[in-house]
Parts: structure tokens; sequence; C-alpha cells
């Protein structure tokens, strides 16, 4: 085959492809195109919509919340309202979902129920808050320590104290993590913990006593 054949032939192959895929390559686009206007609707019609029926049905459930007779309900509604759980179920991807999530921790917590909050608290999502964030992970370390998974009660308690410096939340899960630590007779590292208490958050509630606590890991270390 000359050159100039074996040219003509590549070209016709070349031309074929295009041709043979030109409709393809059109569904794709189109497809594309499909997609993003379909994400765009989900995202700023079929969520917000969403979100704001789940906020506009959440505040009888957060009445509740904090009264232990009422948790039952709080959980599970009540004349009409959706209770946290449901709202949680059935507005997955919204804001209240997510803090219903939370919400559901704290209930768990106080009824004893440690497993549910651990499964509960594990379906929150991060939001940026300085306060809720640290205060999920936190909660976290509270379940796993009273299921006596001491080793992810001292990880999550880690997470909560670092993650939003501050002298509210910061200083209450680094004493919770000492007292972890003690537990496992590890007083060198809650001797660390109190003493970042008393040196970085010295006007916390927690860094008021906490010369005892340091004090007695001290002591346990034979210092």
């Amino acid at each position: 085959m000359s050159t100039t054949e074996k040219e003509v032939n590549h070209n016709v192959k070349k031309g074929s492809f295009l041709e043979e895929n030109s409709k393809s390559l059109l569904f794709i686009a189109a497809a594309v195109i499909v997609l993003v206007i379909i994400y765009f609707w989900y995202q700023n019609v079929y969520l917000k919509g969403r979100a704001e029926e789940a906020s506009a049905k959440m505040y009888k459930a957060e009445q509740y919340v904090g009264v232990d007779s009422l948790a039952n309900k709080a959980i599970n509604g009540d004349s009409g309202y959706p209770g946290f759980e449901k709202i949680a179920e059935e507005y997955n991807n919204t804001k209240s979902a997510n803090l219903a999530n939370l919400y559901l921790g704290g209930i768990y917590l106080r009824k004893g129920e440690y497993k549910k909050a651990t499964e509960v608290l594990g379906k929150y999502s991060e939001t940026g808050s300085p306060v809720a964030d640290p205060l999920a992970l936190g909660m976290l370390g509270d379940a796993y320590s009273e299921l006596k998974d001491y080793s992810q009660a001292i990880t999550y308690y880690k997470k909560a104290a670092e993650k939003s410096s501050n002298k509210f939340t910061s200083p209450l899960f680094l004493k919770k993590l000492g007292l972890v630590y003690e537990s496992q007779k590890d007083f060198k590292n809650a001797e660390e913990a109190y003493n970042k208490i008393k040196n970085e958050f010295p006007a916390s509630q927690e860094a008021a006593m906490i010369d005892e606590y340091i004090a007695r890991a001290t002591a346990a270390q034979g210092k």
C-alpha cells in the first residue's frame, strides 16, 4: 500500500468514527447539561424546600428537649408534630436533620442509651459551629466512656478539645480527657491535660480547682 493510500485509509477511518459516534457524543453533552440543571434544582429548590419544612416542624420537639420527663415526646413526636427521630430520617441532607441528630445524641445520653447515642452522633456532620461541632465530638466521648470503650473516649475527647479552642468547650473536654487517662492509670497524660487547662484556659470554670487534679496526677507518678 502506498503512502497516499495509507493516508486516505486513515482519514476514512477517522471520519467514520466521528460519524458513527456523533449521536452518542451529542447525547453525552445533552446529558451533562441535564444533570447540571437537576443538580441546581436539587440544591436550590428541593433541598431548600425540605429544609424550610423540616425547620417549621421541629420547633415542637425543641420545646421538649430540655425536660427529661418529655424526652420520649422529643424523640417520637406528639399530636401531629414529628420528633427528632422522624425529622432526622425523613429530612436527611438538611440542617434540621443534622441538628436533630445532635439533639438525639444528648437525649439518649441522658436516658442512658449510650449505643444509640453513638449511632446518631456518628451521623452528625460538621457545620463550622464553634460550639455544636466540639459538643458533638465530646458527647461521643461521653457515650464511649460510659460504654467503657476508653480508647474511643480518649480519641473523641481529644478531638472535641482541639476542634474549637475556646474557654467553654475546650477545658470541659480536656478535664474529661484527664479523668479518662487517670482511670487508665495514665497519669502522665492526665497531668498534661490538666496543665493545658491551667496554662491555656485560666479563666475557665474548670481551671478554678485544676491544681488539685494536677497534684493528684503528679503524686500518682511518684514525683
